[in-house]
Order: structure tokens, then sequence, then C-alpha cells
């Protein structure tokens, strides 16, 4: 019910890894189809489900794993079972992971004199989405929606752009899947800064965005 009520706007999950591991799964299908469908004995209906999904969750069960000024006192299996709500499939399916940590005082205040504003960054954003209208043209899409071989046309890195993927795509143990994803971000990054090519600094970028990617893979060389 919430994933279409949610159709043309944003599902925002708090404490993610608190749902049911079912009900995490079941978010599969309409994040991949853009619907939602609830078969029943008699009948099996299907309904529109094109949202924007924003989780947020700990990095562990007591919240201080990674943190600077606290330390965490779970242990790897309490790790791993928390995390293990995520399956790799939803999580290929999760463009960008981002990690939010603490910040001193100092730095607050640092970041209140930040030259950066969201008047900039929403500028950027909209120059992006022209580029890729111009580029997409009658098709009228946008990065995020382009399939596996309109990658191949659209998302082409440079030699060392292509080096660099291999090199994400073998330490992350990536799917084909999180391989596009990073790939369609990259390509996001290239137009944000008006850039033609994808290069090595856009997919050094997009890379980052797949820290929970990073975080459990290396829960797993503990």
């Amino acid at each position: 019910g919430e994933i279409s009520l949610a159709h043309n706007g944003i599902l925002f999950l708090d404490e993610f890894t608190e749902f049911r591991r079912e009900s995490i799964e079941a978010l599969r299908q309409p994040l991949e189809h853009n619907n939602v469908s609830i078969s029943r004995v008699q009948q099996s209906i299907t309904f529109p489900a094109s949202f924007l999904l924003v989780a947020a969750l700990n990095p562990c069960p007591c919240g201080y794993l990674g943190d600077k000024t606290r330390t965490c006192h779970c242990s790897k299996m309490q790790i791993n079972k928390y995390l293990g709500k995520i399956s790799g499939p939803l999580l290929d399916r999760i463009d960008l992971q981002v990690p939010i940590n603490a910040l001193p005082f100092q730095e607050l205040q640092l970041d209140a004199q930040d030259p950066i504003s969201t008047t900039s960054l929403y500028e950027g954003v909209l120059k992006a989405r022209e580029i890729q209208k111009e580029r997409f043209k009658q098709n009228t899409k946008y990065n995020n929606a382009l399939q596996s071989h309109e990658i191949e046309k659209f998302c082409i890195p440079t030699s060392q752009g292509q080096k660099l993927l291999k090199k994400i795509f073998e330490r992350l143990n990536l799917s084909m899947r999180g391989y596009h994803k990073i790939i369609k971000i990259a390509r996001t990054i290239a137009d944000i800064h008006q850039d033609e090519q994808i290069d090595t600094p856009h997919i050094q970028e997009a890379a980052l965005y797949r820290s929970l990617d990073q975080h459990i893979e290396m829960q797993k060389n503990i």
C-alpha cells in the first residue's frame, strides 16, 4: 500500500534494517519495474509504483561502527546479522549509498561558511537534466532509466576510466546491475560538470557512492 501511494513521489524508510526481511525484499520488483503486483487466489492486481526510495540505517546495531569519538561494541556476527537483512539483489537496486558521520563542533562552523550553496548545486542539476534531454531527444529519458544496450551507446568511458571500472568491479564483487549503476552515476556526474566523456574522476566519485557495498565487503574480510 505505501509503495503504491508513493507513486511519482518519495518513499522514505527510516531504520531500514528494522523492517522484516520479506518486507524489504518486496521492494525489489517495484524498484525494477515501477509497479507492484498483488496476487490472491482469484485475481492478481498491478498498481503503478514509480518512486524514489530513500532509506536510512545505522552501520551496526549500536550505531557507532566507524565513529571517530565513540567505540562500537558489536561483534562481527551481530553486524553481519544486522546488515544481512539487505540482500545483494536489493542493494544493487539502490543507486546512491552515502555515509553520514557525526561532525565535531568546529566542522559545523566551517560548514556554515561553505561557499557551495544549495542554489549552485540545483543549477548544476538543472543543466545536467537539459543535457540529458538533448542527448536522448525523442526518448525523453534520463540516465537512471537507461537499459543495458543504451548504456553501451551513451556511457562510454575513456580507456583509463575503463581500467578503473574493472578494478572497482573486481574489488567490490559487483553484479552486472551494480556495474551498470556506477556507469550511469558517473555519466550523471560528468553531465553535472558538463563533460562530454566519462573519465576517471567521474568514476572515482561514483564508486564513493557505493559505500554500503564497500562496508559489507569489508566486514566479510575482517
